[in-house]
């Protein structure tokens, strides 16, 4: 039997259209944006100016504080200027503006295909290269991977888990990822497990992939501490939390971090991305990205250097369809809509989904019917109807008793509910303004 979470959970309809092509390059445009925040924590504090040359791999944003990234160029030309640029959460931050001249790179940078799989390092030298190269978490948190991958005081980490999920309908960037670079994913498994000093890896894929099942079963034979673990297609299995306890069939408690169970999770994208930080000196500058949508001409998975605008990508994917009513960063469960498609690609792009007029029309509210559906898919455990009844009358102090910022915004609640009430929408406000009471509690 397959294993899955135990609590709560739904199987939307899968949509991976775009699963068996190939990633495809795009080409490099005239000008490129690169927000200075691309991740969760400080932005970082720009180290170049106007009229500065970059190469590809230049350092142009260092991280300020502990929680926090650097950013390198994925160009090489000219800045142009450091000005404020539309970025997906639909306000304008701090960027950097280049100008792009050729394509030449930090000559640290090992550009070779050549697989190396022996890594040397101590485990202090593999942090300080993670943290250098700016790695975040890539299925979408943008959680700095070196403050992930130092376990706080006291805590030991037993298991690494890998996440090869990518729960989400419609994206394939993952799957693709997996396919096309598995040697380098299981190096990069290894060269964290050394970071972590932890003796086994578990790699989880679910059941609709069983290529990359089949393909990791097969080289993971030469990785005795690595295994792989087949799961039930069931949303949302690639929460840390829910991963971890399908996995391991630990639960890890309201407020604490995986760590105090013994897991560390990192998606595939990252572990990739941290084999070539740590083996080929190479920062994160790209990563792939899938294009779909039910009336897309050409579903594609693209692999796009930062900072390059998402209707290129789109002008890919065979162009914006005349029937779209939204265009969606990352998928339809949590993806965000988009004010525009000028904006850059950033690290934590994971997908485009292109949503028929139709379709993006949202249903009118009902009254709640007490049917508990809600309560029942929510895989925190939380009472849904209660977090928005308690947001839209600012109750809270009973918002955060009922641990309102447990919620990981998977939008279950929301698909599942006959009365069409916009739930996630409400807790989402909720858990910001709980947070930010938190917050000033504490300073």
């Amino acid at each position: 039997m397959l294993k899955t979470f135990r609590i709560g959970g739904i199987h939307p309809k899968e949509k991976k259209i775009s699963a068996g092509e190939a990633t495809q390059s795009i080409a490099i445009p005239d000008q490129v944006i690169i927000p200075l925040s691309q991740h969760i924590g400080a932005p970082c504090q720009p180290v170049v100016k106007k009229g500065d040359p970059v190469k590809v791999g230049t350092l142009i944003g260092k991280s300020v504080g502990f929680v926090s990234a650097n950013i390198h160029s994925p160009v090489s030309g000219t800045v142009l200027k450091i000005d404020k640029a539309l970025d997906a959460s639909g306000y304008k931050r701090d960027a950097v503006f280049i100008k792009v001249e050729g394509d030449e790179w930090e000559e640290s940078i090992d550009r070779s295909p050549e697989l190396r799989k022996v890594c040397d390092l101590p485990a202090s030298e593999i942090l300080h290269k993670i943290a250098a190269a700016g790695i975040v978490g890539m299925g979408g948190a943008t959680f700095p991977t070196h403050v992930k991958l130092t376990p706080p005081p006291g805590a030991k980490a037993e298991i690494l888990i890998i996440n090869g999920v990518e729960c989400e309908p419609w994206l394939t960037s993952d799957h693709r990822l997996m396919m096309e670079k598995a040697d380098e994913i299981l190096v990069g498994t290894t060269i964290v497990m050394k970071a972590l000093n932890v003796q086994k890896a578990i790699i989880g894929i679910e059941n609709n992939k069983q290529d990359a099942i089949k393909l990791f079963s097969q080289k993971t034979n030469g990785y005795p501490r690595i295994e792989v673990q087949p799961l039930k297609v069931q949303y949302p299995q690639g929460g840390e939390k829910q991963l971890i306890d399908a996995i391991t069939g630990r639960q890890v408690s309201s407020g604490a971090l995986p760590i105090s169970v013994g897991a560390v999770v990192q998606n595939v994208g990252t572990v990739f991305a941290i084999y070539e930080a740590v083996q080929k000196n190479k920062p994160l500058i790209e990563r792939v990205v899938t294009v779909t949508g039910k009336e897309v001409k050409q579903p594609c998975n693209i692999l796009s250097r930062i900072g390059v605008p998402l209707s290129n990508l789109i002008d890919m994917a065979g162009g914006m369809p005349e029937t779209t009513g939204k265009v969606v960063s990352g998928g339809p469960m949590m993806g965000k809509a988009l004010a525009s498609t000028d904006i850059p690609v950033t690290k934590g792009t994971s997908g485009i989904l292109i949503i028929p007029t139709l379709e993006a029309k949202r249903k009118a509210m009902k009254d709640c019917i007490r049917c508990a559906k809600c309560i029942g898919v929510c895989p925190m455990g939380l009472n849904p109807t209660l977090l928005m009844n308690l947001t839209e009358y600012e109750v809270w102090d009973r918002a955060e008793k009922n641990h309102i910022t447990d919620c990981i915004e998977c939008g279950s609640c929301s698909y599942t509910c006959p009365a069409d009430r916009p739930l996630l929408d409400y807790i989402r406000l909720g858990k910001g303004k709980v947070n930010g009471i938190i917050r000033a509690r504490k300073n």
